[in-house]
C-alpha cells in the first residue's frame, strides 16, 4: 500500500483462528509456553494442525523466537517468518505481514502471536531503568533528565495539551474507562470481570501523572494471544467463516517513540492519521460503515485522539462521542478491562464480533475497526465478512 494510493491486498487474507491463554497477574509458567498454548488454541479454533503452518509473525519485543515456537508447537518447516518493531504498534501489522505472505503465495498458513509475563516479569509500566546507547534512544535523552521516565509521563504531556487546547477537564477521559470496564464486567475472560466503574470512581482514583489517573492507565498482564491467517479461498474449506482483512501501517513526520513533542501540535496522532487515510482509501469505507471499534487503549486520552484522527468526530469532541455511545468500543473490555496483550486481544475480539460470538455482541456487526499502539509508529485493520 502506498501512502498516495490504494493497495491490492484487501480481501485476499483472512483470520480463521483465534486462541489465548488465561489472562492473569502471575501465569506461573514461561513465556514460551504461553506462546505455544495460545498458538495451539488458535489452530484448534481454525481446525488446522501445527504441521500445516509454514509462517510465523511476532513482535521484536517477543522473547520466544519463531524457530523455538515452531519446535515447541510441533510446527515443521517455515517459508516465512517476520518480526515487527515499535511495541504495541506492531499488533495489526502482524496480521498485515501474514496477509501479505499468504496473498503472495510465500506461505499458506501463518500464525501471529504475542506472549509475555508483563506483570510477574518485565513490567513495561515501570519505564526506563537502563538502556544501551542507540540512535533510537537519543530522543529519550531529551526527556529522561527532566523526569519523563514512564509511558504514563510521556502520554501525560500530550494529554495535558489536549485538555488545554479544547478547554476540557480530565474527567473527559473517564468516559473511555467507564465503557471499557462496563464491557469487561460482562466478559468472563476479563481480569475485571464483574467489576464495572462509574465516572465518580474514575475521578476518585489516584493521580499517576496529571492529568492521568490510575483508571486512565491499562493493566499489566501475563498471557498469550495468537491468530491464524490464511488466504480467503483456503479459508472457505475450514470450519470457521473467514474474517477478511484490510490492513495498513503508518509513521508520521518527525515521529519518535512516545515522545514526539517537536511536531506542529500535541493534540493529535499523525501516525494514526496515516493509517486512517490508507484504510479508508483501500477498503472504500468510511467511519459511517464501521459497526464496532477496538481502539488501542493503553491510556484513555489516546483513544479520544484516535477517534478524531479516523474521522468519527471533530477534534476535541471525542469525549462526548464516547459518552453518547455513538460507536460500540472495546467490547472485550480493552486493555484497561480485559488484559494488556499489546493489542492482540483486541484483534481477537473484532473477529468474535464478525463471527457473532462476542459476550457483548453488537447486533449485525459486519465491519470492525482495530487499531494498534499509539504514540509510536502504528498499524490498523478493518475486518469484515467474506463478501
Amino acid at each position: 500500500m502506498s501512502i498516495r494510493g490504494a493497495d491490492s491486498l484487501g480481501g485476499k487474507g483472512s483470520i480463521v483462528g483465534i486462541g489465548a491463554t488465561e489472562f492473569s497477574k502471575d501465569s506461573g509458567r514461561g513465556e514460551l509456553r504461553l506462546a505455544v498454548e495460545a498458538g495451539r488454541a488458535a489452530l484448534d479454533d481454525a481446525g488446522l494442525a501445527p504441521a500445516g503452518v509454514d509462517g510465523l509473525v511476532t513482535f521484536t519485543m517477543e522473547t520466544s523466537p519463531e524457530i523455538t515456537v515452531a519446535q515447541a508447537a510441533g510446527i515443521g518447516e517455515l517459508s516465512f517468518f517476520s518480526r515487527i518493531h515499535y511495541g504495541g504498534g506492531a499488533a495489526c501489522a502482524s496480521v498485515q505481514q501474514a496477509a501479505l505472505a499468504v496473498a503472495s503465495g510465500i506461505a499458506d498458513v501463518v500464525v501471529c502471536y504475542r506472549a509475555f509475563n508483563e506483570r510477574s516479569g518485565r513490567r513495561f509500566g515501570s519505564g526506563v531503568q537502563r538502556r544501551e546507547p542507540t540512535a533510537e534512544g537519543t530522543a529519550l535523552g531529551w526527556n529522561l533528565p527532566y523526569g519523563l521516565l514512564t509511558p504514563a509521563s510521556w502520554v501525560a504531556m500530550a494529554a495535558q495539551r489536549y485538555l488545554h487546547t479544547y478547554g476540557l477537564g480530565p474527567e473527559v477521559f473517564g468516559h473511555v474507562a467507564v465503557v471499557d470496564r462496563l464491557h469487561a464486567a460482562r466478559n468472563p475472560a476479563a481480569y475485571f470481570h464483574g467489576k464495572p466503574i462509574t465516572l465518580a470512581d474514575h475521578a476518585a482514583s489516584r493521580w499517576i501523572v496529571e492529568p492521568l489517573r490510575l483508571l486512565d492507565c491499562c493493566q499489566e498482564t501475563d498471557g498469550g494471544q495468537a491468530l491464524v491467517v490464511t488466504g480467503v479461498e483456503r479459508a472457505r474449506d475450514l470450519p470457521r467463516p473467514p474474517v477478511v482483512v484490510a490492513a495498513a501501517q503508518g509513521a508520521g513526520r518527525s515521529q519518535e517513540q512516545m515522545t514526539s513533542y517537536y511536531r506542529d501540535g500535541l493534540t493529535g496522532l499523525p501516525e494514526t492519521a496515516v493509517v486512517a487515510r490508507q484504510l479508508w482509501r483501500s477498503s472504500g469505507l468510511s467511519p459511517a460503515d464501521i459497526d464496532v471499534g477496538m481502539l488501542y487503549d493503553h491510556f484513555t486520552p489516546f483513544v479520544l485522539m484516535q477517534l478524531e484522527e479516523f474521522g468519527f468526530c471533530r477534534p476535541g469532541e471525542a469525549g462526548d462521542f464516547v459518552a453518547a455511545d455513538a460507536l460500540p468500543l472495546n467490547t472485550h473490555g480493552g486493555q484497561l478491562g480485559e488484559a494488556y496483550l499489546h493489542g492482540m486481544n483486541g484483534i481477537a475480539e473484532a473477529v468474535r464480533q464478525i463471527r457473532g460470538t462476542s459476550v457483548n455482541q453488537v447486533a449485525g456487526a459486519a465491519r470492525s475497526l482495530v487499531t494498534a499502539g499509539t504514540g509510536v509508529p502504528t498499524s490498523g485493520l478493518v475486518l469484515g465478512t467474506d463478501g
